[in-house]
């Protein structure tokens, strides 16, 4: 039996055009970063498991939904393709989507769980209780925050809500950073041995660049605390990577990003071949 995870596989699920201040507290409000948007898919016991889900192309195809759900002066949301981005991407990753068996998101940010209609009444949905506690409230902060209802308000969602830190998978555990959003966790990801073992610490918007983790810069964009609050979560994360050796990914950094998407690319090359298109069982 597997006791980790036996491949890693990043998604670039789109970009965004954004002001700096987002990522990092105090920036010059003049610089503007092209930020990639986030999947991860970890191959464990049972199959595919994805972290986060990118936009709702919905909203940005539709010019009364994009008005309203993208209409916010200084934000751009950016497609990679026509079609739909998470299909897309794992088209080019040769997996299909029945193979993904659960989803995990950091929280429910529009880049994070916009796709979460593909997986309403097919696989389990991992979510901090106070996240969509959130999300699920009834008056109009959160939409006003980025957070859209219409991702996830589905009573097919077969959520599973954890208080704190829990282990959502062989090898895979969210970890409770709060502060950018209520309930935002990010996940420690330990490879099976099988694979060379060690891991990652994936921060998702804990910390969306590298100086937010070398520096410890509080993130820009939060609610309901002050951005101060947010650098002990990557301090946190700091300290699980120390201790167990592993490299803290930030969320949303345009040169760490598509770096790491190579690297990992060819690390498991010769293993995904050997599962390319298959299903995969304990």
């Amino acid at each position: 039996m597997a006791t980790g995870v036996r491949e890693i596989v990043l998604l670039t699920l789109g970009w965004e055009d954004l002001p700096k201040s987002v990522s990092v507290h105090g920036a010059p409000p003049e610089q503007r970063m092209r930020e990639p948007v986030p999947g991860v898919l970890l191959r464990c016991d049972g199959g595919w498991l994805l972290l986060d889900t990118g936009f709702n192309s919905a909203l940005i195809n539709d010019p009364v939904l994009r008005r309203r759900f993208h209409g916010k002066p200084g934000f751009g949301a950016i497609l990679p393709g026509p079609g739909e981005p998470l299909e897309e991407a794992l088209g080019r990753a040769g997996i299909d989507m029945d193979d993904i068996h659960a989803v995990g998101l950091s929280h429910l940010h529009l880049d994070h769980a916009g796709g979460l209609k593909h997986f309403a009444g097919r696989v389990p949905v991992h979510v901090q209780g106070a996240e969509l506690e959130y999300g699920l409230s009834n008056h109009p902060e959160p939409e006003q925050h980025g957070i859209f209802r219409i991702d996830f308000d589905d009573p097919r969602i077969d959520w599973r809500t954890a208080t704190g830190d829990v282990e959502i998978a062989p090898g895979v555990t969210a970890v409770l950073t709060a502060g950018h959003t209520p309930g935002h966790q990010s996940f420690v990801v330990d490879l099976d041995e099988s694979v060379g073992g060690g891991g990652f610490v994936f921060a998702f918007d804990a910390a969306d660049l590298t100086e937010n983790i070398e520096h410890e810069l509080p993130v820009g964009g939060v609610i309901g605390v002050d951005p101060a609050e947010t650098v002990e979560p990557i301090r946190r994360l700091k300290r699980i990577a120390a201790e167990r050796g592993y490299r803290l990914i930030p969320g949303h950094d345009p040169v760490v990003w598509p770096a790491l998407t190579n690297e990992l690319a060819d690390r498991f090359a010769v293993t995904h071949s050997h599962v390319h298109g298959s299903h995969v069982h304990a």
